[in-house]
């Protein structure tokens, strides 16, 4: 199994439980967006999507830039890669456990039939 650091991924997996962070990153695959715009979108203040903004560039999912007043938010440098990957080698585990206890019951099946 890969493993990564533990910290990275809690604040990827702890910024992506909110739908509203989930939400300012599907907004932000289709185009880059000022926090303005993005409150907007929310219906929220801007103090609310500053903090929904900061956790998600504390775990690299945006990254902002300041440019005069406007801060500027676009996907950030992560793009899920090691949470892919550690969900990934899960996935792996869980369907080999599977597939042996399908084998386990289809024999229990089997012996079955023959009695």
């Amino acid at each position: 199994m890969v493993h990564h650091s533990s910290a990275r991924l809690d604040a990827s997996f702890a910024a992506l439980s909110d739908a509203t962070r989930r939400g300012v990153l599907e907004q932000l695959g289709r185009a880059d967006a000022s926090i303005t715009e993005l409150a907007e979108k929310f219906h929220m203040t801007l103090t609310g999507m500053k903090k929904h903004v900061g956790v998600l560039e504390r775990a690299g999912l945006v990254a902002t830039e300041k440019v005069g007043r406007v801060r500027t938010c676009k996907l950030g440098p992560s793009r899920l890669s090691a949470e892919t990957a550690w969900i990934e080698g899960y996935r792996q585990l869980w369907s080999s456990r599977f597939e042996e206890l399908d084998k386990i019951i289809e024999e229990l099946k089997r012996k079955e039939n023959v009695r």
